[in-house]
């Protein structure tokens, strides 16, 4: 009888790591099946994918014929040959197919290299591309060191017999690094696979070079020079497993010849290996594929932008003519490290920066490895931009790969030791899932799994031999590297600038540090700040804080200071937080919050570096601060109700003993909701409207509180109850209800005796005389200047204007504006509301303003024309000297006069058929005459935009400047600010611009055409 033993003695498909069901007949059909198989078994079960690997064994068994025996032999036999052929076939769909396809190459997996670390050196890489194509060196080339050759196979021939040797080589490289997966095999690190791969790049591309030459000339002398430069990754020789090799070409002379040889290599390489892409040549995909090295040489001294000269970074002769290559390197280097003294390097480079990142999907970012938060390019901009900072006077910085970089960094002082470690460490890891990523089937990617789909993240977890840890999986176990690693990244990115700048400053570790003043400001200057030497000092006052304070500093400033940076005004930012700290010295809750709330700080910093005006009013309302952060519904800064802010004002106002400080309570409580209001409004968090709202809502709760003070004043001094009644009347933006930061409030005082006890006579003299009294004591005490916005109102529109009376009788409103009202003061009522005071009396004012701007008929035709003709006027004279009236938000073409003026003269015209007309709000009354069908939808959409755009742009630039201001400037650093503060990127200040006057002009049309009418 047979001793052997059942099946039953093999461990099962789910041991072995294999999910498909067809596993045991797959062992049976290979011969697998018998203890002796066991080994092979469980290495096999260590392959990233075992049902991969078995499948494609199957098919390489049925390839290779007769041969399985000595596949078979080789595989029981000899653990590295097993363990590079299952690591490989269990991981790359791909390279199985090519294995399958090519079944002699399995002999390519035998250990047999010529390098320490088993795969072929450079040398041989060359020499196998260079004799796929039956390449021969040019005439004297290998003499010169040039790398010339031209083959003896050209066409579709040539191409298929360079992927097969390609693919081969890339199959050797695959299968060393996989290897440890499966069998213990020493760990090919990353650069040891980045530099073999840019090897392989050169070598495939000078064979591709060798064919473009024989299919350009034939038999032919070369008639030029032309040398290939590598560029990116392939140029810093860390390139990865399936990516485009970008290039430049230097030719002597640059002629047709030189380009048709030069579009050839990118057509050969591309069919045969990979994407060669000339994209990063002067002028880019628009510019000359060849160029003379001085024409190279004059175009980056005269056009070149600050991302070509980062490019260059990278540069590195890789074939053709060597001596060529070497002359380009030497004439464009130094050029390079002068790129930092540019005058738009920083603006270039954060630009270029949010630009990648806006390139990735919101949804796909944290799955992003190349260029979401955390990622590979977050490593490497922070790599190029400090070797362009500082490699100008530090030799050692001048190095291509980002590890090396990081290394030099390291050893220069510049990053911290332990941080250049992390950094380094993180970047290997994030680029050998990438790798992993790509061997699956040989494609450009850069993008993780589901995080939930199992299957997929147990797969990489395996290719990249993480194993299960504790009570996690492989693919739990990699969720969590993956997200530690991003963070880490992330957090080292924002540090990598600023923890040696403190470092310089506090002079902490003197073995650590090395990074002197003058490197400090040139950091500081790279990175935004237009005054470093201030910004350093600012610094050192920070830093110097005694005890807890001055640690809490230390912990916040990196990630402070890299949220300035990214404002338009990262010195004021700065700045103002220094103060805003000298401040808040004696309040301990300040710095613990911004230490534990990462929220608070990033928008705190948002704020500071954006608005002069919110931070001159939060150095005296810090306790707004407190609402930076989110509750559960959302930001904590749109939470307060406008109502509960104008009861609280008026009721903490009328506590107060007396006037002048129930007035400074006001404005206490004023300043604090200006500071919420524009704060959320920079921040994003309220539209335009809801901004003017709670402008307006706090305007009319200040008013409210004045005259009920002023009024309880006044009966305490007279010891008698106060004859009239009094309201307030808001017009203009203040009656409508759309103040704006810069917006003084337009009103109307009006009064009504109040008929004493009994039957006594009314004496209405001494009744307006009193109010008058008011009102005056009112406008005192608001006008009365202090360090917060003032509190000007302004009675200019008034019957008979500044001439008439502040105060009127109801009465005596009615008789004048039926006998003599003048058309612009009928126009005026247009927006007439009542605000502050005596409810009843404001609506009795409204009633009777009724009747004159919304008469029976209509207004009269004269009244529209001189309407009409005092707009031209307007148009004519008002616009102040020098002003431009393309871009003046309140009198320029298109502006918030245009469009008011409109809507109110389209309201005069048929508001007596109309209610809906009957709104003093400019977007409301817009929305109902599209309703009404006055102007069509697209007219009042232009209008209602044109609007906005005005309104949101006149308020920025007081959050910018600080004071009201109508005129946009011009492009420059001031109009950076004031598109940041509208809600656009700093880098898109021109399309800002270019948006606010395609806007207007659109609008202006439309007001001609209703004016014109």
């Amino acid at each position: 009888m047979s001793s052997l033993p059942s099946r039953a003695a093999v461990p099962g498909p789910a041991r072995l790591g294999l999910i498909d069901d067809s596993a045991p007949g797959d062992l049976a059909t290979i011969g697998w099946t018998t203890p002796a198989d066991l080994d092979v078994l469980w290495a096999l079960s260590r392959a990233p994918d075992p049902d991969l690997a078995l499948r494609a064994l199957i098919r390489l068994r049925a390839a290779v014929g007769d041969a399985w025996t000595e596949v078979d032999d080789r595989i029981r036999s000899r653990r590295t040959f097993r363990g590079r052929l299952f690591a490989v076939l269990g991981a790359s769909e791909a390279l199985g197919d090519h294995l399958v396809a090519e079944p002699d190459t399995w002999h390519l997996l035998d250990p047999d290299g010529t390098t320490e670390d088993g795969l072929p050196g450079f040398d041989e890489v060359l020499a196998t591309m260079l004799g796929a194509v039956d390449a021969l060196p040019e005439p004297g080339a290998l003499d010169n060191g040039d790398r010339v050759y031209r083959a003896g196979v050209s066409g579709p021939a040539a191409v298929v017999s360079l992927r097969t040797a390609y693919r081969n080589i890339l199959l050797q490289l695959a299968a060393r690094d996989l290897a440890p997966a499966v069998e213990d095999e020493p760990v090919l690190w990353f650069p040891q696979v980045g530099r073999f791969l840019a090897d392989l790049a050169d070598a495939a591309l000078t064979a591709a070079l060798a064919v473009a030459v024989r299919e350009v000339c034939g038999d032919a002398p070369l008639p030029v020079r032309l040398a290939i430069i590598a560029m990116g990754k392939c140029g810093a020789r860390e390139l990865n497993y399936v990516s485009d090799v970008d290039v430049i070409f230097v030719s002597d002379p640059a002629d047709g010849m030189s380009a048709r040889i030069a579009g050839e290599v990118m057509r050969i390489g591309t069919l045969a290996f990979f994407e060669v892409d000339a994209a990063l040549r002067p002028e880019g995909k628009a510019g000359a594929l060849t160029r003379t090295l001085a024409s190279h040489v004059a175009y980056y001294q005269r056009w070149a932008k600050t991302w070509e000269f980062q490019a260059l970074l990278k540069a590195r002769p890789m074939t053709g003519d060597m001596a060529l290559g070497a002359e380009y390197l030497d004439a464009v280097s130094p050029m390079v490290w002068e790129a930092s003294e540019r005058e738009d390097f920083v603006p270039e480079v954060q630009a270029m920066r949010r630009r990648v990142e806006k390139m990735v999907p919101a949804d796909l970012r944290s799955r992003e490895l190349k260029l979401g938060s955390g990622s590979l390019r977050d490593v490497e901009f922070a790599v190029q931009l400090l070797q362009l900072v500082h490699g100008r006077v530090d030799d050692s910085l001048r190095v291509l790969s980002t590890v090396d970089a990081l290394t030099a960094l390291t050893a220069g002082g510049y990053v911290g030791r332990d941080d250049g470690a992390n950094l380094t460490a993180s970047y290997e890891f994030l680029r050998l899932l990438e790798h992993r990523l790509q061997l699956q089937k040989l494609k450009r990617t850069h993008l993780l799994p589901e995080f939930d789909d199992r299957e997929a993240m147990r797969f990489l977890a395996r290719a990249a031999h993480i194993r299960p840890e504790g009570d996690l999986d492989a693919a739990a176990s990699l969720r969590a590297e993956i997200r530690r690693q991003s963070l880490r990244v992330r957090r080292l990115h924002e540090k990598l600038f600023y923890r040696p700048l403190l470092d310089a400053v506090t002079r902490i570790d003197a073995d650590e540090l090395r990074l002197s003043d003058a490197a400090a400001t040139k950091r500081l200057a790279a990175l935004g700040y237009a005054k470093p030497d201030h910004a350093l000092s600012h610094l050192r006052a920070l830093l110097s804080s005694a005890g807890r304070r001055g640690q809490i500093q230390e912990l916040l400033l990196p990630t402070l200071l890299e949220w300035l940076s990214n404002t338009p005004d990262p010195d004021a930012g700065l700045l103002n937080y220094r103060r805003l700290c000298e401040s808040l010295a004696d309040q301990d809750w300040f710095l613990r919050l911004l230490r534990d709330d990462g929220l608070v700080a990033e928008r705190l910093m948002h704020v500071l570096g954006a608005s002069a005006y919110v931070s001159e009013l939060l150095m005296r309302s810090p306790e707004v601060i407190r609402l930076y952060t989110d509750s559960a519904s959302g930001p904590k800064l749109c939470e307060v109700p406008i109502a509960d802010v104008a009861n609280g004002l008026i009721a903490s106002a009328v506590r107060a003993p007396d006037a002048k400080r129930a007035i400074a309570v006001a404005r206490s409580h004023r300043r604090a909701e200006l500071v919420r209001v524009a704060s959320a409004d920079i921040l994003g968090m309220l539209d335009t409207p809801a901004v003017c709202a709670a402008l307006s809502g706090v305007w009319a709760a200040v008013l409210n509180a004045a005259l009920k003070v002023v009024i309880a004043e006044s009966a305490t001094a007279r010891g008698v109850a106060a004859p009239a009644r009094i309201a307030v009347i808001g017009m203009g933006r203040l009656g409508g209800q759309e103040l704006g930061y810069g917006s003084d409030a337009d009103v109307l005082f009006v009064c009504d005796p109040i008929r004493p006890d009994g039957d006594g006579e009314v004496d209405e003299a001494a009744a307006v005389r009193w109010a008058n009294t008011i009102a005056d004591r009112v406008r005192t005490l608001l006008n009365t200047p202090s360090a917060d916005p003032p509190l000007e109102i302004d009675t200019g529109l008034r019957p008979e204007g500044r001439n008439g009376p502040v105060v009127r009788t109801l009465a005596a409103y009615r008789a004048y504006y039926s006998q003599w009202a003048q058309p612009w003061e009928i126009q005026a009522l247009l927006r007439a509301h009542q605000v502050a005071g005596d409810e009843d009396l404001g609506v009795a004012f409204l009633h009777m303003a009724d009747a004159i701007r919304y008469p029976d008929g209509g207004v009269s035709a004269d009244a529209v024309r001189e309407i009409r003709r005092i707009k031209a006027r307007v148009d004519a004279e008002r616009l102040p000297r020098g002003a431009d009236p393309a871009t003046h938000t309140k009198l320029g073409r298109g502006g918030l006069a245009d469009v008011e003026w409109t809507v109110q003269l389209l309201q005069l015209r048929h508001g007596h058929r109309l209610s809906s007309l009957h709104n003093t709000s400019t977007l409301q009354c817009l929305d109902a005459i599209g309703s009404a069908e006055i102007l069509s939808e697209t007219d009042v959409g232009l209008l209602k935009e044109a609007w906005l755009t005005a309104t949101k742009a006149r308020n920025a630039l007081v959050l910018v400047r600080g004071k009201a201001v109508d005129q946009l400037p011009g492009p420059g650093q001031q109009l950076r600010a004031v598109a940041f503060a509208a809600g656009w990127p700093e880098d898109q200040a021109s399309e800002f611009l270019d948006n606010y006057l395609r806007v207007t002009r659109r609008a202006k049309a439309v007001v001609l055409k209703v004016f014109g009418a």
